[in-house]
């Protein structure tokens, strides 16, 4: 499997909104990933559901509509893949079942595809997370998030806490997104393992900031680190008025951009957009102890 997308080569820069309209028909994303994705998501659910599911009452129309929309999607898009049967989705080549009827529809949802599925609702307050299967968190928790609103949870991110402008901006794009009119963006990281449920609760990136230790202590950072992308997507819901936010990851070692035919410009856009990071931004990301050596070891890829 090559690289499906390289934000951090420049092309998406971290800390900016970076949105733009999503083509319906590319929604959802499958790959040859997709059963241990899905079996993965069964783990969790099996040992964790706490951790990685939560809705407030009243929303059971809005995460039914989410099911019927992906079930329709999924039936269209994928007929190879989705199969009709009865109360259920059946997954052929996979050996899989999901029933969708007398199961909460969100999580039913979820294990249909490699997506976490969140949705926002409007309040007095804003647009708060108000139902989501979390199952692949990139540092972050659900527990801390639930029912908080968007400027709420965008707390700990540099430039986007309450009263600033990004967290007005996203407050107008809530408010100003049409049904037929969704959105995508990209976000990524780096991360020591290949963990797909990676969280962080808020005192323990507070405690990392304040300490700055090396994350990166491998001498050959290429064979340890893997970069973790979110595609993210925005779509209203034509029934409820509510938003669904998915977010897909994408997981690669570092040694698959060795390979790749454009290493040389991904590399180097990768070390300038690390260097282009100001000190909070480096805190909150978990880099700065590392940034010097992380771009040292992009550069001598681009040259080699």
């Amino acid at each position: 499997m090559t690289l499906a997308y390289t934000p951090y080569d420049g092309s998406g820069p971290l800390f900016r909104i970076g949105l733009k309209p999503l083509e319906l028909d590319t929604w959802i994303e499958i790959d040859d990933l997709l059963g241990p994705y899905l079996s993965e998501k069964n783990r969790l659910y099996d040992t964790i559901p706490d951790k990685i599911f939560a809705a407030e009452e009243g929303t059971e129309e809005a995460q039914a509509e989410v099911l019927d929309l992906l079930v329709e999607h999924l039936l269209a898009k994928f007929p190879q893949t989705y199969q009709r049967d009865g109360s259920a989705i059946v997954l052929p080549e996979l050996g899989r079942r999901v029933e969708l009827e007398g199961v909460n529809p969100l999580k039913a949802a979820s294990l249909l595809v490699q997506e976490d599925l969140v949705i926002m609702r409007r309040g007095d307050d804003g647009w708060r997370l108000a139902a989501a299967a979390l199952c692949f968190p990139s540092s972050w928790r659900l527990d801390e998030k639930f029912r908080k609103p968007i400027d709420k949870i965008h707390t700990p991110v540099p430039g986007f806490g309450t009263g600033t402008r990004n967290a007005t901006v996203i407050e107008r794009i809530f408010d100003k997104l049409a049904v037929e009119l969704p959105v995508e963006r990209m976000n990524w990281s780096l991360q020591l393992n290949s963990e797909l449920y990676h969280p962080l609760s808020d005192m323990e990136r507070d405690e990392r900031a304040a300490n700055r230790p090396s994350r990166f202590t491998d001498e050959d950072l290429a064979a340890s680190l893997f970069i973790r992308v979110e595609r993210q997507t925005l779509r209203k819901l034509p029934k409820t008025g509510d938003i669904l936010f998915t977010i897909r990851i994408y997981l690669d070692p570092m040694t698959r951009l060795q390979a790749h035919p454009e290493r040389a410009r991904i590399a180097a856009g990768f070390a300038e957009q690390l260097m282009a990071l100001g000190e909070a931004q480096l805190d909150y990301k978990g880099f700065t102890a590392d940034r010097d050596r992380l771009v040292a070891e992009l550069r001598k890829m681009a040259e080699a």
